[in-house]
This record gives structure tokens, sequence and C-alpha cells, in this order.
């Protein structure tokens, strides 16, 4: 193991000298736990949720993001929560003080590492099986959600905006794309007008398909109120086992071919930029090898791809089959394969120490 490790840092060294933009501005990792019991039919049972917060009872986030900035230069990090957490079930944009009293814990613990942290609505675009906008809750209903949750955070810079998770099998992706545009102008109406706001597409915003399925062409036309798109970026995700839905220990590609390339060819000739906020792999040597392949080739595309986070550490046990978790040993914390030997920053080198 020793060997192949050395062979994949040769790798990464090779790939930095043929660097050909600035680093990324982006990498970190997704802290979930706020969204488990959350489903792709967009149910959510709250019942099942595990704060990643030691003091409502579940893991040690905080300790988990301040070793991941310190020990490892992350940057950034996204907290999945679901839909019925902030409203107690009920289908309304109106937050409950107290769920979301909870989340905004995670959110501040996450601020205290002086990291980036994205709000995540982990509802594959609905609410219990009903899709926003197409059948469902009305636009209205969720950009007042995005209304209440930004109103909160309008004056912190380091706040990202995830409208929504992988969102799949939409009837009209044009469609969504209003549904889209009504968060992004119910968030800057709040005053928050230079935070991030991600846009996720259609086939649980799979990179590969971004633009072949029409996602990309849609959410070009969401616009700032003013007209801009200053701070609208692509949310994008690839996984890299044979079906890219992240649930196989092994990894088999890099995504470069059928992916990145395409996506970053489009991003460049429509002046856009997108950030991969969900990739990953067992904790095996071919994940660890091709993991390394794709970062490398988003970080020579850092014009228009400004990073990556992986799944997932939070509340996932260290055992489960792509988690990134941390293992506290009573005086300090190690990481899995894929973080130490691909996704730190500190061995790929691939992020700016100061970003």
């Amino acid at each position: 193991m020793a060997f192949k490790s050395l062979s994949v840092l040769g790798l990464v060294v090779a790939t930095v000298s043929a660097q050909t933009f600035p680093y990324l501005r982006f990498a970190g990792v997704n802290i979930a736990g706020f969204d488990f019991g959350c489903t792709t039919d967009g149910y959510c049972n709250i019942s099942q949720s595990c704060p990643p917060l030691t003091q409502l009872g579940c893991a040690d986030g905080l300790g988990q993001m301040q070793h991941f900035v310190e020990n490892d230069g992350y940057n950034v990090f996204r907290l999945p929560v679901g839909w019925q957490y902030l409203t107690y079930n009920q289908m309304t944009g109106t937050l409950n003080q107290t769920q979301f009293a909870n989340y905004n814990m995670l959110v501040d613990a996450c601020l205290s590492t002086g990291a980036y942290c994205e709000i995540d609505i982990h509802n594959y675009a609905r609410f219990n099986d009903e899709i926003i906008g197409q059948g469902g809750p009305s636009n209205e209903v969720f950009a007042d959600l995005w209304y209440n949750i930004a109103n909160y955070w309008k004056y912190e810079s380091r706040v990202i905006f995830g409208v929504m998770n992988e969102p799949h099998d939409l009837p009209s992706i044009p469609t969504w794309a209003e549904t889209v545009q009504a968060a992004v102008a119910a968030i800057r109406s709040t005053g928050a007008t230079s935070q991030i706001i991600l846009l996720p597409g259609d086939n649980y915003t799979s990179a590969e398909t971004f633009v072949s399925g029409g996602s990309a062409e849609a959410l070009n036309l969401v616009r700032n109120p003013d007209g801009t798109i200053t701070n609208l970026v692509m949310d994008v995700h690839k996984y890299l086992d044979y079906d890219n839905s992240g649930t196989h220990m092994d990894c088999v590609t890099n995504n470069i071919e059928s992916s990145w390339f395409p996506l970053s060819t489009w991003l460049r000739e429509n002046g856009r930029q997108a950030l991969n906020t969900e990739t990953g792999g067992g904790n095996v040597f071919s994940c660890v090898g091709y993991l390394s392949q794709q970062v490398s080739y988003q970080a020579a595309n850092s014009d228009v791809i400004l990073g990556y986070l992986g799944w997932a550490a939070g509340s996932f046990a260290t055992d489960y089959i792509l988690s990134e978790t941390p293992y506290y040993n009573g005086t300090g914390w190690n990481d899995t394969q894929t973080v130490k030997w691909a996704l730190s920053p500190n061995t790929n080198m691939f992020v700016a120490p100061s970003s």
C-alpha cells in the first residue's frame, strides 16, 4: 500500500507542474446528519436525523471541521438539511424557530473555523414526492423558504446558498429553471447580494449530463435581479463508480472525457463557473488514483471549475462505504485514505493555503 500511495503522490506532483490556471478556490467535504432520513422522493423522516453536533447527541462536526481546516487545508463545508427538518414537517416556507436554531448551530460552528459554509436543502426538488413548481409546492412557497433562510444570513459573506440537492426526473427542465430563478430572486431581495448561489440541474445534477441533458442551457437564463450572473454558479455532482451512483466501493473512471471536459468547455464558452459539491469513492486504491486524476483536471481548469467537496463526513460512521469521516483516537484525528492521499489540499496542493 505504501508503494501505491507514493505512486499516487507522484501523479499529483506531476500534474501540479502542468497546472494551467491558478489554484482551485474551494476544497472541502459534506458534513452530513441533518439530512438523515431524507430519500430521493423528497420525503424526510426527521426522527432519523442525526445532527453532527455533540450538543445535539451525534457526531463532533465542529471537531471534524476544525481538523479538516487546520490539518488538511479545507476551506468549505456543505451542510445538508431536509426541508421538513427546518419547517417541522410543514410544506411551508415558514421556518420552525427551534429547528432552524438547531441547524444554525452547525452553520455557526462551520463559520467559526473560517471556512465557507453551504446551506443545502436536501430534497431532490421535491416535498413528499411532489415536485416543486410542477404539481407540488409552488415557486412562491419555495421562494419564501429561501427568503427566510437568506434573510438570517444576508450579512455573512462566507455563507453559500445551495438551492436544492440533486433534482431528478423533472417533467420540464425549463420550468425547473423558473423555480431556481424564483429562489435566486428571493435570496437577493433580502440584501444577500454578494454571496454565491448554486444552481442545480436535472438527473441528480450530474456533471456528465449537465450540458447534454439541457440543464446548462436552461439554467444559463437564470439571472440576478440586476440582470447579471455574478456569483450564480452551476452546481454539479459526479461519482466515480460504474453507474455514477456513489453506492459502490470501487472507482472505474476519472470522469474527465465523459464529464469534466465537455462541462468545462461549455462553461468557458458561456462565461460560467461550476462547483462540484459532491464527489467521492471508497477508501481503496482505485478511488485514490481516479480521484487524484479528477481533481488534477479540475485544478487545470480552475478558471471555470471552482473546486470540489467530498461525500461525506459528519454523522456518517467510519465504515460507511464512502466515508470521509475522520477517526478520533483520543489525541488526534486520523483521515480516511481518500482524504489523506487524494482530496486533502495539503496533499494535492491544488488549493492556495490562504484561500
